[in-house]
C-alpha cells in the first residue's frame, strides 16, 4: 500500500508543512501528474485545494516533468532543472529521473497551496501560536 511524504508549501505566508499521507488517502495521489490538483482532505486540509509540483522517490530521484508515465529513465540534461547543476557551460550529462505520474516508487511529493480553505494551516494541524 502507498505511502507518501508530503511537502505543502504556502505561498502566502512562505511556510512548509511535512505531512503524513497513508492508505486511501495517499491513494488520491497516485496515478496524479505534476501539474494536476489534488483534494487538500488527503492530508487533513479541509477546504484547501493542492497543485503537484514535484516530488522524489525512495533513491532521491527527481520526479521529471518532461519524462511520460511513472518510470525511470535517463535523460540528457544540458541546463539547469531539477535533479541537475552543471558545472561549467556547455555541460551536459545524462541522468536518472522518474516519470512525472505518482506511483507507489514515490517517497516524497511536493505540493503548494492553490485554494485556500476558512481556517489556517496551522488551525487545522493544531500548531496554533507556540512563538
Amino acid at each position: 500500500m502507498a505511502s507518501f511524504t508530503v511537502v505543502v508549501g504556502d505561498p502566502e505566508s512562505g511556510a512548509s508543512y511535512q505531512l503524513e499521507a497513508d492508505g486511501q488517502d495517499a491513494n488520491r495521489f497516485l496515478g496524479k501528474s505534476i501539474g494536476d490538483e489534488v483534494d487538500g482532505s488527503a492530508v487533513s486540509l479541509d477546504g484547501y485545494t493542492l497543485e503537484i509540483t514535484g516530488g522524489s522517490d525512495e533513491a532521491g530521484r527527481p520526479l521529471n516533468e518532461s519524462v511520460a508515465g511513472p518510470d525511470l529513465d535517463e535523460v540528457l540534461m544540458k541546463e539547469r532543472q531539477t535533479g541537475y547543476k552543471p558545472q561549467r557551460d556547455g555541460e551536459r550529462r545524462r541522468i536518472t529521473v522518474r516519470g512525472r505520474e505518482l506511483s507507489d516508487a514515490v517517497a516524497q511529493v511536493n505540493a503548494t497551496v492553490t485554494e485556500r480553505g476558512n481556517a489556517s494551516i496551522a488551525d487545522l494541524l493544531g500548531e496554533g501560536d507556540d512563538e
